[in-house]
């Protein structure tokens, strides 16, 4: 799976040098609706962490069976309303298991942020190496690293995401696998990126400076050309997020993820497919969280690049602008 926000425009001669961090967290500051989605993020990471406490507080734990509390001669389902909440289980309980569900449901968001997280590091840590490379190696160096990047992108990975599961231990942890799985196979994207953008930062007299006072490949590429590269990467990582949380979910859904009794919201919308009659909060809350988690790394996204690149338009409203045109059009005409 890849995103198709990959910028391979090169950047033009006069390029505006990379914004401080003042500035970019003045221009992010701006923007309501990004420091919204960083609010929800930081909310979201805080309860993933503080899972534990949360669950000794509730006095329940994840894995724990409560037979007594779903209704066995109707198929599992929870005894009460809404699911089966209770002062002792405020969200419900899981149908079939009884286990509580707002501990899964917090254990679960540890799963797929740290999967997300661990995922896009190992992307941009492999594509930025690779798309360099490609960029400043010599002829061969390149042609090898451009086709072995193409194959990348073109590869399936859900196809060898099963072969690797298959031949790895079932001991070994599922989180971790996943995030190797995901960074080492989807890092297409992000290369193409680096040696779009390098290969545009090369012509420009700043390298051409830094090379001619005699600095190795090595240090140009250090000095000179990863601090421009700073803005188009951390963009490009902050879209791969979300990306990245919906293949976890999804290859969790199709059984290839996380296994029981590990949580993971991808894994609870995989069996939640057969209680969406009779308990349909147990379809809802997770779906609801993948949604809130994915919308405010998409928006968060937005804001970062409009940020870093105030040249850039925000994508996500345009809409509110077009209709500000036309309205203030609309009262200058009257």
């Amino acid at each position: 799976m890849t995103t198709d926000l990959i910028t391979t425009a090169e950047p033009e001669a006069g390029v505006a040098p990379t914004p401080g961090a003042r500035q970019v967290w003045r221009r992010l500051r701006a923007r309501k609706a990004a420091l919204a989605a960083a609010a929800v993020l930081g909310l979201l990471v805080l309860l993933a962490l503080a899972a534990p406490l949360l669950a000794a507080l509730e006095g329940q734990d994840p894995n724990a069976y409560h037979d007594a509390l779903v209704d066995s001669a109707r198929g599992g389902v929870p005894l009460g309303d809404l699911g089966g909440v209770s002062a002792e289980h405020w969200l419900g309980v899981e149908p079939g298991t009884g286990r509580d569900l707002f501990v899964r449901l917090l254990y679960g968001a540890r799963v797929s942020l740290l999967v997300a997280i661990g995922a896009t590091l190992v992307q941009v840590l492999v594509g930025v190496g690779l798309g360099l490379g490609a960029a400043l190696g010599n002829r061969f160096v390149e042609s090898v690293l451009t086709h072995v990047t193409d194959v990348m992108v073109a590869m399936p990975l859900l196809v060898f995401a099963i072969a690797l599961m298959a031949v790895v231990p079932p001991d070994f942890p599922r989180p971790v696998l996943l995030v190797i799985a995901i960074g080492l196979l989807q890092w297409g994207g992000m290369a193409r990126l680096v040696r779009a953008q390098t290969l545009g930062l090369v012509k420009l007299d700043f390298v051409a400076a830094a090379r001619l006072t005699g600095a190795s490949t090595w240090r140009v590429a250090r000095r000179e050309l990863l601090p421009s590269l700073a803005a188009p990467v951390i963009t490009y990582a902050v879209v791969l997020l979300p990306a990245n949380i919906v293949l976890e979910a999804s290859m969790s859904f199709l059984g290839v993820g996380v296994k029981p009794p590990t949580p993971s919201w991808g894994q609870m919308l995989s069996t939640a497919t057969t209680w969406f009659r009779a308990d349909p909060a147990y379809v809802l809350l997770p779906a609801l969280l993948l949604f809130v988690t994915t919308l405010a790394f998409t928006v968060l996204g937005d804001g970062v690049r409009t940020a870093l690149d105030p040249r850039e338009a925000s994508r996500l409203g345009v809409g509110r602008s077009r209709r500000k045109a036309r309205t203030s059009g609309a009262g200058g005409a009257a």
